[in-house]
């Protein structure tokens, strides 16, 4: 089966399923394994934002959606020569991939006849389903099973763990300028970790807030998991609002390698906030203390 990812979630399940070698086609932002971007066809570009700061790749977002206008590029001609026959996209959000009616389009136009496979979880639960799916639909449903149980193990292993404990109240922003607070599945992962959410947003998408609602969920812990960040970055946007949260605990974590991006390594994630809450044994390379 040749399979193209849209999502850089969705190329991690694939690795994980074993699957890598019918991989054919990703988007610019794959950098999980890194062979995935440096092997792989990139079929999907976009703007470069690294030298932008927070504000102004908010207002860059904004502008482009209220414009009506797209934040990827999908490379049709690439697209149609890798001749695939799933691709695995989504509709949770479009400033995270493009949409699969987006998608679909481009295939009607193409001519392609591709199996398009949207993968929308909004819960930690959901996600993990996501992996059985894309097994089913790739044949390797008993490979997805047993990668399911051996992330369920794990998180038993923080449940029994974290069991019995205080649960610290534990504010996770995915964005610092504007402020946003955590959604979708985020909130799973700190009760997962032995923590309460606060000014979060179970289930749904995450939501534009103020640093004096965040102050005034009193959390016991900050957690700065800025999307489209890994550690260092999300580390220097902590260090720039501290002044905005005094006398609170924060922490920065690698967002987009296990907060934001819903595939398998949503359990390291679990595992990280556990470490930082309650010392769980964990690696300490993908979390760091700020202001502990």
């Amino acid at each position: 089966m040749r399979i193209v990812s849209l999502l850089p979630s969705a190329t991690e399940i694939v690795y994980a399923l074993g699957l890598e070698d019918d991989l054919v086609g990703v988007t610019f932002e794959c950098d999980e394994p890194a062979a995935a971007r440096r092997d792989k066809k990139v079929v999907v570009g976009g703007r470069d934002t690294s030298q932008l700061t927070p504000a102004e790749i908010d207002e860059y977002v904004r502008s482009r959606m209220a414009a009506g206008e797209d934040l990827y590029t999908l490379r049709a001609g690439a697209l149609s020569a890798l001749n695939p026959e799933l691709i695995l996209t989504q509709d949770l959000c479009r400033v995270c991939a493009i949409p699969s009616g987006d998608v679909q389009d481009a295939l009607d136009h193409l001519g392609c006849r591709a199996d398009v496979l949207a993968l929308d979880p909004h819960t930690l639960a959901e996600v993990l389903d996501t992996l059985l799916l894309v097994g089913e639909r790739t044949g390797t449903a008993v490979r997805s099973r047993l990668v399911v149980e051996d992330l369920q193990c794990r998180l038993a292993a923080v449940q029994r763990f974290v069991t019995d404990r205080p649960r610290p109240r534990v504010a996770v922003v995915e964005w610092v300028d504007p402020p946003f607070t955590a959604g979708h599945w985020v909130p799973d992962l700190v009760r997962a970790a032995g923590g309460e959410p606060v000014a979060a947003t179970s289930g749904g998408r995450s939501v534009k807030t103020t640093w004096a609602a965040i102050t005034a969920a009193q959390p016991d812990v900050v957690v700065v998991a800025p999307c489209g960040y890994h550690l260092d970055g999300a580390a220097t946007q902590a260090e720039s609002v501290l002044d905005r949260l005094p006398a609170v605990p924060v922490w920065a974590i690698d967002a987009d390698g296990i907060v934001v991006r819903p595939g398998p390594r949503l359990v390291d994630g679990v595992e990280a906030l556990a470490g930082a809450l309650h010392g769980f044994p964990a690696p300490a390379s993908a979390i760091r203390p700020v202001r502990p």
